[in-house]
């Protein structure tokens, strides 16, 4: 069990703020009347019940900023530690900017290709990739957070449809704005030059009931006999086939009947 050391109570004295080993390591403690007696000195009724205390762990300024530097929102931070969110916003706020424009430098960056970085920035190779599949490229999401290894996460969040789709690239800033790499499948396909959009579905086969006999197809009426006349020929040689409607009327290539 650790011991805590009594500071004080807030300045509304709704809770008593205590500290552990380390002075930046507070708690504080929610205050009823017979806490605030005992606080005081003064002896607790022996009829009253034993008194219930509620400690929240109260998050240090640099813990907050750790934790939303890190990807962690205002709410998410708020309820796991107990604390107010107006308390954990105010200490957020200057990282929550710094994730914000590390988001947006990343969007300048280029995408690392097999061949080497790509010509145009992350922005606009994800506009290009989203139109030519027939997407909505206005509305983008992006956010940013550092990994334990103090690099960049940037993630991309678009719908397509009904459906919520992100992608994750890693980001390290340097000259001519940086480069990005793709770290899951959805963000390679986007910055892949060869990938295209879908293929279109094939059309449908129609049915075919092969318990219905065929129906054999009508016959072509047959030709007439050829008139056994010699074929003319051409000064090549080559003799030159009648045509039908020569045939019919009787008369020859040459004119003549």
């Amino acid at each position: 069990m650790r011991e805590l050391k009594v500071v004080g109570l807030d300045a509304d004295s709704k809770y008593i703020i205590c500290e552990g080993d380390d002075p930046a390591e507070q708690f504080k403690v929610a205050a009823n009347d017979r806490l605030r007696a005992a606080l005081r000195g003064e002896p607790a009724a022996p009829e009253q019940p034993q008194l219930e205390i509620e400690v929240t762990n109260m998050l240090s300024p640099k813990e907050i900023q750790a934790k939303i530097r890190a990807g962690a929102s205002v709410e998410q931070v708020a309820a796991g530690s107990g604390s107010d969110v107006a308390r954990i916003r105010r200490f957020a706020n200057p990282v929550l900017l710094e994730r914000f424009r590390a988001a947006e430098l990343a969007t300048a960056a280029h995408p690392m290709l097999a061949d080497g970085p790509a010509v145009l920035t992350l922005r606009e190779t994800v506009s290009a990739a989203l139109v030519t599949r027939g997407l909505d490229h206005e509305k983008l999401s992006w956010d940013a957070w550092r990994n334990e290894d103090n690099r960049w996460t940037v993630q991309l969040a678009w719908k397509a449809g009904r459906s919520d789709n992100i992608a994750h690239f890693c980001f390290t800033p340097g000259a001519h704005g940086g480069i990005v790499t793709a770290i899951d499948d959805g963000a390679s396909e986007l910055i892949d030059p060869n990938f295209d959009r879908p293929l279109r579905p094939l059309a449908r086969v129609a049915h075919v009931d092969f318990d219905e006999p065929v129906k054999p197809a009508p016959a072509t009426p047959a030709a007439p006999d050829t008139p056994d006349e010699k074929p003319v020929h051409t000064r090549r040689g080559k003799p030159v086939i009648p045509a039908w409607e020569d045939v019919l009327l009787g008369v020859r290539s040459g004119g003549q009947r």
